[in-house]
């Protein structure tokens, strides 16, 4: 299995590949500013080598140290389910690496406010819905 890249940004890593045109969509709505003007700053990994990881192993594969703290994973609930619920990994908060579902559209929101400091991940994580998901405050 291929170690994922160290860069400077959250990485974005697909692990779904049955739906091209749904991750594209996806890939639309994280690129787009939210209604507050966050705009997610990620590394999009799109390589086939990952297909199927779980977050464990998403979690094993990413760099050490900062740059590996906050993940992003874009699996088959991401890439099929209406809001595009990414699973968002953020290593300091979830040691058991469980992370947190967070629609598409509220990532740059999240992505912001944990790498600029603005937030804690316990805030946004009580912020969560009943089923779990992120929507926004």
């Amino acid at each position: 299995m291929k170690v994922l890249p160290q860069v400077d940004s959250p990485l974005l890593v697909r692990t779904d590949f049955s739906d091209e045109t749904a991750w594209q969509a996806l890939l639309a709505v994280v690129a787009t500013a939210s209604v507050t003007g966050a705009r997610a700053n990620t590394h999009i990994v799109d390589d086939a080598a990952y297909t199927d990881l779980t977050a464990a192993q998403v979690v094993e594969q990413a760099p050490a140290g900062p740059l590996g703290e906050l993940l992003i994973v874009a699996d088959k609930t991401a890439v099929t389910a209406p809001d595009m619920p990414l699973l968002v990994i953020y290593r300091p908060g979830t040691p058991d690496h469980e992370g947190l579902r967070v629609v598409a559209a509220q990532l740059g929101a999240v992505e912001n406010a944990l790498t600029g400091s603005v937030r804690e991940w316990d805030e946004i994580a009580d912020a969560a819905d009943d089923e779990g998901v992120f929507r926004g405050f």
